[in-house]
């Protein structure tokens, strides 16, 4: 494959070397961008640089000798303009802190988020959780997100993504980063609709999964993502969210991706829970992350601390937290007091 001439002006330090981080890398790298790849594990980032290719998560996908790998984060970022966090939701924080230790960090990096999900304690969105613990000017903290298996994205399928912040310019600068003739970027200065949109999702598809297991039809699938994108916008339009933001892609598109897709990690535990398994147990046996479970815990404290119904998010905290059995969950949705649609 012919390599693409280096860009200078920019240097981009993607932080995570799961399936997406790994996938940004491998994208930016075919523009011509200088990528610095950083895997927390050394063990790991020698088996990269090694094997030329991530076994783990992104099987039969050759990682070029122009895309530079470490374990160092500080020398990850050494000249970097733009840092990319693609770190599961959960360690943004931790990932965040280390950054901020290193000798090469500097308030002039602008920093991209990709990772899904609410803080579980904190009840945080990740662009929240940056700007808590990096000193970045306003603006130059934006979110990558959107419906984008890194499985398609990897082989150059066509898709579709947001890029989310307050600064029009910073996101028409990321936008045309990112864009490819396969790989379409749209901006949105609504983050809280963006973050909380791609995030509450995760939980629907557990849902979905779950009538997976279970054996129910396109009738109940139908309903339940129709219902979970209501539960989805009244939690965000509360939060300070554009409504419509919820009806684009990192709303109802990533929904409809995640509910349906058989690369969903999330729908995947929510069929096994489905099927009768125990939550520990499929977790145990997963090597990527189910963002969703973290985030029900999340969402449903949220919404009760805002004061907003969401019966399904809920039904489903029951289920993974408190054994509670799928088909009494289901049945318990269908039986609530009758109401309007709208």
């Amino acid at each position: 494959m012919k390599t693409a001439k280096r860009k200078k002006g920019v240097r981009i330090a993607v932080l995570g070397a799961g399936s997406w981080g790994t996938t940004l890398a491998l994208l930016l790298d075919r523009k011509g961008y200088p990528v610095c790849l950083w895997e927390y594990f050394p063990e790991l980032a020698k088996a990269l640089l090694k094997n030329r290719e991530n076994k783990r998560f992104l099987p039969g996908i050759v990682l070029p000798g122009s895309l530079t790998i470490t374990s160092n984060v500080d020398e990850a970022i050494e000249g970097a303009t733009h840092v990319l966090f693609a770190t599961p939701s959960h360690t943004v924080r931790r990932v965040a802190k280390l950054l901020l230790a290193t000798p090469n960090f500097h308030r002039g990096l602008t920093v991209i988020n990709a990772a899904k999900g609410l803080e579980e304690k904190s009840l945080c969105r990740m662009s929240e959780v940056l700007g808590q613990e990096l000193p970045q000017p306003k603006g130059r903290i934006v979110g990558i997100l959107g419906p984008s298996h890194a499985e398609e994205v990897s082989r150059k399928m066509p898709t579709s993504i947001v890029v989310a912040g307050p600064s029009q310019k910073v996101l028409e600068e990321i936008q045309n980063i990112f864009m490819t003739e396969f790989f379409r970027v749209y901006t949105n200065t609504d983050i809280i609709g963006v973050e909380l949109g791609v995030s509450l999702k995760n939980t629907i598809a557990i849902a979905a999964g779950i009538c997976d297991g279970i054996g129910f039809g396109d009738n109940t699938k139908a309903a339940l993502i129709t219902r979970g994108l209501a539960e989805m916008k009244r939690l965000a339009t509360r939060m300070g969210a554009r409504v419509e933001t919820l009806s684009g892609l990192a709303g109802i598109g990533d929904l409809i991706t995640t509910c349906m897709s058989r690369h969903s990690r999330n729908r995947y535990v929510g069929e096994q829970v489905g099927k009768g398994k125990k939550l520990k147990e499929i977790l145990s046996e997963m090597v990527m992350v189910a963002e969703g479970v973290k985030t029900t815990r999340a969402a449903v404290s949220l919404s009760k601390r805002v004061k907003i119904e969401m019966p399904i998010a809920e039904q489903v905290y029951s289920v993974l937290f408190h054994n509670k059995d799928p088909n009494r969950a289901i049945r318990d949705l269908m039986v609530r007091k009758a109401k309007k649609e709208m």
